[in-house]
């Protein structure tokens, strides 16, 4: 049986951010508030947070946009400056960020 072809239109961005073990807290507050209004922002059609098992201050969001284009309106938008704002008081090491494509999934 051969698999359906995958949805590799879609732009994943993975944001990679560490923060002060003193800030964890107010970010994760922060983020529960926001989640919805990043979630329902036109292009975005999957947003999750991750934290490492193993260090607590180390966070992931994973989202899915429609493409560049979307995702570049959301960064110019002033919902992510009033999310941004308040994300970056709690780093502790410069977030990393990665745009992919999906190429295989195993569900």
């Amino acid at each position: 049986m051969t698999a359906a072809p995958e949805n590799t239109d879609k732009l994943i961005r993975i944001v990679k951010m560490t923060f002060e073990p003193s800030r964890v807290e107010d970010f994760q507050k922060m983020f529960d508030q926001v989640k919805d209004r990043i979630r329902g922002f036109e292009g975005c059609s999957f947003l999750e947070l991750y934290q490492d098992r193993d260090e607590p201050s180390i966070f992931f969001t994973y989202s899915y946009w429609e493409d560049e284009q979307a995702l570049n309106r959301y960064r110019h938008s002033d919902l992510f400056k009033e999310v941004w704002s308040q994300t970056k008081k709690g780093f502790r090491e410069k977030p990393l960020a990665w745009s992919v494509a999906k190429r295989v999934s195993c569900p």
